[in-house]
């Protein structure tokens, strides 16, 4: 079978594909609400996936699936696979337990606005008067002192007065000090039912966070999965060997386990996957109607790796282009501070978990170590282009600092997949739109308006022509995959760049690579006081 991390869909599951979108079509006119309402579902964006299986006779059989949950609460709608687990039926454990956790979450807000509410106002109104209280004694000591002060400033103060009035004085600190402790104990009534109301809230709070962690372990013992060897594995076991230890929300939900699941259950053997996008893209993700795409690493890499045990995978896709003995990269320029590289496309810039020769090793080698070279910044693994690596300590934090202060221009240039013109993208302008890393399918970023941080590219069009469009982008920051989600998101150009495996299109052998090139690249350097400008041409 096919690699469900890296593949490109086989035929069967191209065409089985598009029956599925000629069936919905027909299932969106229908009058049945459970068919318009479970189209709209989809409609809002959802993965579809499908597998190809034959039985024990060598039959073939094709199993659809999709992601999460759709439709009514125990609703299973024909022509897909049932989920793994169907813990979602209105009287089962899980929605009984759910809306008894849900209860306690009004309760809590009910004892919030109502008990808590009232313990703390009675206690603030109590305070209030009470501080008002003494500071009107404190003011009328002020008043007296004042008083005092301005007696003995006139003169003609004798002894036994004066004895007075620092017996006055006296009086006044000690009855200030016996009003405060008296202060202390009338306000401790009203302090000690808000210490019970919060008390109280605090217990509520500690019983729905245990209930909530019972139901949750519940289904992740209850969500048991199988693989191609007929063993059995519940979710945390599986996640217990992740460094995530717990299995995130949606686990076994996504189309892959679904359709593995039924298969197996089926006593089918799976012999082709794919998985596709469907509607719109979700808030943030990039994500193109009727175009493939991997398993989520998050959630389903850990589930995968248990399932597939037993069948036969396709190792991941190795293009020709991205061969290692195509790595040639060119120094184009050297002095005694730093070297500026031509990386080529599918050569990382430093290395990674694996085993892949990266232009830092390829650096060293040529170097040595005595020149302490260093990448003092990076291309993604596809891109292609300029580089500058430098030699010593103090060369590398100038240079990185030169980065980091955005005082090194950068051009890249790109060919996007559509015609610019024919979309009416304004020719040029600038793009803002923060990044975050989306944690459960990574390495894929997200636009992430609420945590994200600020990616900032201004972009030039320059030409379109056969369906393409060439474009200039000048990143004023530099985030992982900026240029490449800026191009693709719908909020930024909505044109993804031409090859893109993670954001484009239909990924084709025909694509040798992702159509971007780190062009051209100006700075001057502090340690000389030179301006430097470096070009490199555009390979496609």
């Amino acid at each position: 079978m096919n690699n469900p991390f890296d593949y490109i869909p086989d035929a069967e599951c191209d065409e089985a594909f598009r029956k599925l979108i000629i069936r919905l079509k027909t299932l969106k006119g229908s009058l049945q609400p459970n068919d318009i309402n479970f189209c709209r579902q989809l409609e809002e964006g959802c993965m579809l996936g499908v597998l190809i299986a034959i039985d024990s006779a060598g039959e073939r059989h094709t199993l659809y699936a999709f992601s999460g949950q759709l439709g009514e609460a125990g609703f299973h709608y024909p022509g897909f696979v049932e989920p793994v687990f169907d813990y979602l039926q209105p009287d089962g454990y899980f929605k009984t337990k759910e809306k008894e956790i849900s209860g306690q979450n009004k309760k809590m807000a009910t004892f919030e606005q109502s008990e808590l509410a009232k313990a703390r106002e009675e206690y603030e109104a109590a305070k209030k008067r009470l501080d008002e209280e003494v500071e009107a004694y404190r003011e009328k000591c002020r008043l007296s002192k004042l008083e005092r002060a301005a007696k003995r400033a006139s003169g003609g103060v004798d002894e036994a007065e004066n004895a007075a009035m620092i017996r006055q004085s006296q009086f006044e600190k000690a009855e200030l000090h016996r009003l405060k402790k008296r202060v202390t104990s009338a306000l401790a009534p009203f302090a000690e039912n808000l210490r019970k109301a919060h008390a109280s809230l605090d217990a509520m709070k500690e019983k729905r966070r245990s209930d909530s962690e019972a139901l949750q372990k519940w289904l992740f013992t209850n969500f048991t999965l199988l693989n191609a060897n007929g063993e059995r594995k519940n979710l945390s076991e599986i996640f217990a060997e992740t460094p995530l230890r717990v299995p995130p929300s949606g686990a076994g939900e996504c189309c892959a386990p679904k359709l593995l699941q039924a298969a197996y259950l089926q006593n089918l053997i799976p012999v082709a996957i794919a998985e596709y996008w469907y509607g719109k893209p979700k808030s943030g993700t990039i994500r193109i109607h009727g175009n493939h795409y991997p398993a989520c690493r998050g959630r389903c890499l850990p589930i995968l790796r248990w399932m597939l045990q037993g069948l036969s995978i396709n190792p991941p896709l190795e293009d020709d282009h991205y061969s290692e003995e195509n790595f040639s990269p060119e120094i184009i320029y050297e002095n005694e501070w730093f070297c500026v590289v031509d990386k080529p496309s599918g050569m990382l810039s430093v290395p990674g978990k694996g085993e892949k020769l990266s232009l830092q090793q390829w650096l060293v080698e040529k170097y040595g170590h005595d020149r302490n070279v260093k990448v003092a910044h990076r291309l993604d693994q596809d891109t292609s282009g300029l580089i500058i690596a430098t030699f010593g300590e103090e060369p590398f934090r100038v240079m990185q600092s030169l980065f980091a202060t955005r005082r090194v221009k950068k051009t890249y240039v790109a060919d996007l997949e559509g015609d610019y013109a024919a979309e009416d993208i304004p020719a040029k302008g600038r793009i803002v739109l923060p990044l975050s890393p989306d944690w459960l399918d990574r390495p894929r970023q997200r636009v992430d308006f609420d945590e994200g941080k600020e990616a900032v590219t201004d972009y030039e069009f320059i030409e379109s022509s056969g369906g393409h469009s060439r474009i200039i982008f000048h990143p004023l920051t530099g985030r992982t995959h900026q240029l490449r989600v800026h191009a693709a998101s719908i909020e930024g150009l909505g044109l993804p760049i031409a090859g893109d495996r993670l954001y484009g299109k239909q990924r084709v052998k025909e694509t040798k690579r992702l159509c971007l090139h780190a062009h051209k690249i100006e700075f001057t350097f502090p340690i000389d006081g030179c301006h430097y400008s470096f070009e490199s041409p555009v390979p496609f």
